[in-house]
């Protein structure tokens, strides 16, 4: 299994104001929190763990079909600014993280050899989608595969282990 979640870091800077009274204590444990404010790059950071727990949800939410709006349940363990794990309950989920100037890009999995078979693939491909979850059907086989959706902005990623 695998997800994935991309943050235009323009646009978040325009859209959302992570600084206001009481967001933090929303969407991050307070160990969360420290790392934020000890962070060189504040806004870096928050976006960082926020696409952490966004590319974890979405497996989350494949292996179990519960959907709801709970970041605090998904605590980040960060081993640097571009690994770590998240749990959830009885889950942990490794992830990875590309830092830009422009964008923060996470990709989750929930075993650690996902990483060297996830595949970027053309945005123009058609997708199916059943109880809100995205996939591919092979026109051959007849296979299904499933795939992890991100977009942000002026970012799109689709990525898959097929």
């Amino acid at each position: 299994m695998i997800g994935n979640d991309i943050i235009d870091l323009d646009l978040a800077l325009k859209e959302s104001n992570w600084k206001r009274n009481r967001f933090l204590d929303k969407i991050f444990s307070p160990n969360e929190q420290q790392l934020i404010q000890n962070s060189k790059n504040k806004d870096h950071m928050v976006w960082n763990l926020w696409s952490r727990k966004e590319a974890c949800y979405k497996i989350y939410n494949r292996q179990t079909g519960i959907r709801g709006f709970f970041p605090l349940r998904f605590v980040c363990y960060y081993d640097s600014a571009n690994t770590g794990t998240v749990s959830i309950d009885d889950f942990v989920f490794y992830t990875q993280t590309e830092i830009t100037s422009s964008y923060i890009y996470s990709v989750a999995v929930l075993e650690k050899e996902y990483f060297k078979k996830i595949k970027l693939l053309e945005t123009d491909i058609t997708i199916k989608k059943e109880n809100g979850i995205p996939y591919l059907v092979n026109p051959v086989s007849n296979n299904v595969s499933p795939v992890s959706i991100t977009h942000h902005g002026r970012y799109q990623r689709i990525i898959s282990t097929i």
